[in-house]
């Protein structure tokens, strides 16, 4: 959530941070700011605006800012509400600039102690304090770099910042610490974001700052203390991002750009990890042999889209690979008091790797004494990655809308091949296994297919056109299933939608049904099938409209009042990656009915970088 950018060069480097700006905004937001320094008149100044970037451009138009060093920002509110005086960045004293990521937990006594001093605050920001509290430090006679330095000592929370200082006017000094940021450096010219994607328009030259770390960026240096106030070496990388990779092409929206994506980024997170039939081991690093067989147990943590993986992952390491499988919310995960086990390996999911609860969660595994660690992630310059003593890639490419899709299939699929390595100890044999590595090569021929489902579901979505409530229902490996489809309709359409396990339904949830509840089932033909047939006779016995995801028509033949959406045959072991894609489908359709934001829906970010 929100964004950074900044920057020092010898050119105007305001249209740099807009065009940085432009691609943070898949991170939500709702202001939008720049502050730069008019060498000139040697004066700050700033443009902030409520809504979207264009918002600030128009207001750009109107007052031109021109200058070789500024921030900018997009904000999503947490302290104080969507406005002109909350929008960052946030003055001190009209000398001192500041753009903010993350939540200062000790806001509330800093502000009284600077109050007391006589600092007036125009915003309800836990942010102001901190542009307060540097200008503090150099009126007692530091510079910009040791002020900001003394008032990350004072700070209590998660925070990325970037601040620049009227009788500075030649460097931008950055701290971060439980919040991203990344460095880009250029020829005569660095700059320092939240995302790697804001940087690649003009360079592809990258380093990491870690937790704890402050940079000062001049022109031609950069200068990197530890939390210690040590100077510090940080390895230079080279991105891989492509500077058009984040583009719509002739897509309405990025989602739908990344929903029919899909075959491309499972191929592409398949390829070069299966060989003659069996899925490679060293796909999960080079130290996977040894780790694995010492593996009894696996704790999978993630949140949101990612947690439906792992609990489908669930159904797959027990039913399949016969080992046990705990999956837990990051955030309750981390406040509880989890019992650890060294042969547990501890996976989390994530497809930022920038997720603040997952990444606290694996800290605190550590310090509980779980076993070795494994991401599954989309972004391999995240901190996730870095962290974690196994790295499994997903090949999904950028995903910018913040209703996640390929990075969700592209992580069952990761989850299904950590299976088949795991299980080779356990439950699965050769044979077993080269059927479940044939399922998978066939995965993106098979996902084509479904994609072509499209114009019947937006035909079916119209339906939902003046529903406020909708029901998923599923069983068994498809429950995490219908609880993904929910969660994508209530977040990009603002239906309330629910997900229950079918067999619950007269547990409470019937209660609901009647014409305006529309229903959704996943309806494989598995060995649950006939108790879900007796569900759904429930659900149309009380009015309810239904919708079922099916293999085919005639398991359903004997209702019509059903709308049946034919999935055709499907392997029973990757059926759950190829159910979700008319879910996925689905939502989207009945979002452009409805009117919403699909890419940005209304109080979301694509990646929560705080609690």
């Amino acid at each position: 959530m929100c964004g950074i950018i900044g920057g020092v060069a010898q050119r105007d480097v305001v249209p740099i941070l807009i065009e940085g700006l432009r691609r943070l905004e898949y991170r939500g937001y709702d202001s939008a700011g720049v502050a730069i320094i008019d060498h000139q008149n040697h004066q700050l100044q700033r443009q902030r605006v409520t809504g979207k970037i264009r918002e600030l451009e128009l207001a750009l138009a109107q007052h031109p800012l021109i200058s070789s060093i500024g921030i900018a920002h997009t904000r999503w509110a947490t302290h104080g509400k969507p406005s002109n005086n909350n929008a960052h960045p946030h003055l001190s004293s009209g000398t001192v600039a500041i753009v903010h990521n993350g939540i200062i937990e000790n806001h509330q006594g800093l502000r009284h102690q600077l109050e007391q001093q006589g600092y007036q605050f125009e915003s309800e920001t836990d942010t102001e304090v901190i542009a307060h509290q540097i200008h503090s430090f150099i009126t007692q006679g530091k510079n910009l770099l040791m002020a900001v330095y003394a008032t990350t000592k004072l700070l209590e929370g998660a925070y990325a910042i970037a601040v620049i200082q009227l009788s500075e006017p030649e460097r931008v000094v950055a701290a971060r610490r439980g919040c991203p940021l990344v460095l880009g450096l250029g020829i005569g010219e660095n700059f320092v974001a939240s995302d790697v994607s804001a940087l690649i328009p003009v360079t592809n030259r990258m380093i990491f700052l870690e937790d704890g770390d402050i940079v000062e960026l001049q022109r031609n240096s950069i200068n990197i203390l530890d939390f210690a106030g040590r100077a510090i070496y940080r390895p230079e990388h080279l991105s891989h991002l492509q500077i058009d990779a984040v583009e719509r092409g002739d897509y309405r929206h990025y989602m739908e750009k990344e929903i029919f994506e899909q075959p491309r980024a499972l191929l592409d997170t398949l390829e070069g990890r299966i060989y003659k039939g069996t899925v490679l081991e060293a796909a999960f690093g080079i130290q996977a042999e040894r780790i694995f067989k010492n593996i009894h147990a696996v704790q999978i943590v993630a949140c949101g889209t990612s947690y439906h993986a792992g609990l489908v992952a669930r159904y797959w390491l027990e039913g399949l690979a016969k080992i046990p499988c705990a999956v837990e919310v990051a955030s309750e995960f981390r406040y509880r008091q989890p019992l650890a086990n060294p042969n547990t390996l501890f996976v989390t999911l994530s497809q930022s790797g920038e997720t603040a609860d997952t990444l606290a969660a694996l800290h605190e595994a550590r310090r509980l004494g779980f076993g070795p660690s494994l991401t599954i992630c989309n972004a391999p310059e995240s901190s996730l990655v870095r962290l974690s003593d196994m790295v499994f890639l997903t090949y999904a490419g950028p995903e910018i809308g913040v209703a996640s899709t390929k990075a969700f299939t592209t992580q069952l699929l990761a989850l299904l091949m950590l299976t088949v390595v795991l299980g080779r100890r356990y439950g699965i044999d050769s044979a077993l296994e080269a059927k479940i590595v044939k399922a998978m090569l066939g995965l993106p021929e098979r996902l084509r297919e479904l994609l072509a489902l499209s114009e019947q579901i937006q035909t079916l979505a119209e339906n939902f056109a003046d529903k406020q409530h909708a029901l998923f229902l599923g069983r068994g490996v498809h429950y995490p299933i219908a609880m993904e489809g929910a969660l994508k309709l209530k977040e990009i359409s603002y239906i309330h939608a629910e997900a229950y396990p079918a067999g619950e339904l007269k547990h409470g949830p019937l209660a609901l049904v009647d014409a305006e509840m529309p229903v959704i089932a996943v309806a494989p033909n598995d060995a649950l099938q006939e108790k879900l047939k007796s569900n759904l006779q429930e659900v149309h016995a009380r009015g309810g409209q239904l919708y079922v995801l099916a293999n085919h028509r005639a398991i359903m033949q004997d209702f019509d009042f059903i709308h049946v959406i034919e999935m055709g045959e499907i392997n029973e072991v990757v059926s759950p990656i190829l159910y979700v894609v008319p879910l996925q489908l689905l939502a989207y359709h009945v979002a452009l009915i409805k009117g919403t934001d699909v890419d940005q829906p209304r109080n979301l970010a694509k990646s929560v970088t705080v609690e």
